[in-house]
């Protein structure tokens, strides 16, 4: 059981592309890692919104959370929020499976067509007595009660003295917190500390403890997370949803990467949990390649469409509660009716003009020794969109003999699924054996001996 969940996360520190056109099957939630970490980073010029989704698990007596601000917060400026504001930029944003059917090459004309289109469409590249306050260092700058949580606004002069002042106002911190906490001692840093009022909890009628949200000025463009390894034990998921205008967000101090996507692999990923578990050990095998010292690009598009779409892109008042304060006050108000569908992907909001939000989804795995520095950002003037989007091609069903073109047909799709298990394997570090038994190839011509015909006639 966790005593405390020590998430720092605020901060003074805080081109068209090739259309996908497939049909979304599946997906890989943040729900797939155990108790990973989400922030929600809403950020315009030196304006910040922050939204963190509080993973505690055990008496809600026992939480706590620390964050370090840039500055003595009012009251105005923090927010209980919504799970499902998560929710939604999870399952819109998630790595999806999508799947294609071959059309059947007997039908000459539209087999041509196929061959032609895809030549044309190329993927792209792929945190003894109680001594007074004064005697620790710490001045309460400020405290209410917002919600379910009872917040104060604490300033330190000395880490061991903020450390002593947590465990005698009663938050379950862990043990030598003080070393955490002294880097942000020393950049005079403010500390909001926020722990449950049960009875407000009670009235709520909520059974899980409902985000926080908390909005600041500051130039500087980071996440702390230094904070959040106190008490890790081996590496830790952490999920971020960054909304911005203008283009991709990227960390500046560690290596920004982007997953392995656009490639097709093996239609059983399609059964029962297969794809999940897919995704869950790439992850890993990737994170482990890079030593776990890099950050990963999962998703990177704009609010206004998706191709294949997991979930509809988010509506203008989702999105201010996401803490996208710049989206027009008056259309958030607008009760966002269900919009049809095109193609399988929902039509633009509605006058037609794209929503003005980025929305890039990163993905770290990290621990104490990776990660020795809080996570710095910058967005970039990249555009080009971008997801975790894996295919599946189902193969049409035709005989050897149906037509002249069959034979050849049924080659190319034994040396694709071949391919499809290479790939597998590769990304995965399985069994490219176990992967090949799994696959139902079709039946491969009687082989011939390789110098058959180099003469011409064997007869």
């Amino acid at each position: 059981m966790r005593k405390i969940a020590l998430f720092c996360l605020l901060t003074v520190i805080i081109n068209a592309a090739q259309a996908f056109c497939g049909f979304y099957v599946g997906k890989a939630d943040a729900n797939l890692f155990n108790e990973a970490s989400q922030v929600i980073v809403a950020r315009e010029g030196d304006k910040t919104v922050v939204s963190m989704l509080n993973d505690y698990k055990g008496e809600l007596k026992e939480f706590a959370v620390v964050v370090p601000v840039p500055s003595v917060l009012q009251k105005g400026q923090i927010h209980v929020g919504e799970k499902k504001i998560f929710d939604r930029l999870d399952a819109y944003s998630a790595p999806r499976l999508a799947e294609y059917y071959d059309q059947n090459p007997c039908d000459r004309r539209v087999y041509e067509a196929t061959v032609r289109r895809k030549a044309e469409m190329a993927p792209l590249p792929a945190s003894a007595a109680p001594a007074d306050n004064k005697a620790l260092g710490v001045t309460v700058e400020a405290s209410y009660t917002v919600g379910e949580y009872d917040i104060v606004i604490l300033s330190a002069t000395q880490s061991d003295g903020l450390e002593t002042w947590l465990k005698q106002s009663g938050y379950k911190i862990p043990a030598n917190s003080a070393k955490a906490l002294a880097p942000y001692i020393r950049q005079n840093m403010k500390f909001f500390v926020a722990k449950v009022n049960l009875a407000e909890q009670a009235k709520t009628g909520y059974t899980m403890l409902r985000p926080l949200q908390f909005a600041y000025e500051s130039e500087k463009f980071m996440l702390p997370i230094r904070l959040g390894m106190v008490n890790a034990h081996g590496p830790q998921d952490l999920i971020i949803y960054m909304l911005t205008q203008n283009g991709r967000v990227e960390t500046s101090n560690y290596r920004t990467v982007k997953l392995p996507a656009n490639m097709d692999l093996p239609v059983f990923l399609k059964q029962g949990d297969e794809f999940r578990n897919f995704y869950k050990t790439m992850f890993g095998e990737q994170a482990k390649k890079e030593g776990y010292r890099a950050v990963f690009t999962e998703y990177f598009w704009d609010m206004s469409w998706c191709d294949p779409c997991a979930a509809d892109p988010l509506s203008p008042a989702e999105l201010r509660q996401a803490g996208a304060f710049w989206v027009n006050r008056g259309e958030a108000e607008l009760v966002a009716a269900p919009r049809p569908r095109i193609g399988g992907m929902p039509r633009p909001p509605l006058g037609g003009g794209a929503q003005p939000v980025m929305l890039t989804r990163l993905h770290v795995r990290y621990t104490p020794e990776t990660f020795p520095e809080d996570l710095m950002f910058q967005e970039t003037g990249d555009r080009q969109n971008f997801q975790t989007r894996y295919v599946l091609r189902h193969p049409a069903k035709v005989e050897p003999d149906a037509c002249p073109e069959a034979q050849a047909y049924l080659d190319n799709v034994r040396k694709r699924q071949e391919q499809e298990a290479q790939q597998l394997a590769t990304l995965t570090g399985g069994d490219i054996n176990s992967i090949r038994k799994k696959l139902a190839l079709p039946p491969a011509p009687p082989s011939k001996p390789w110098w058959d015909g180099l003469w011409g006639s064997t007869k």
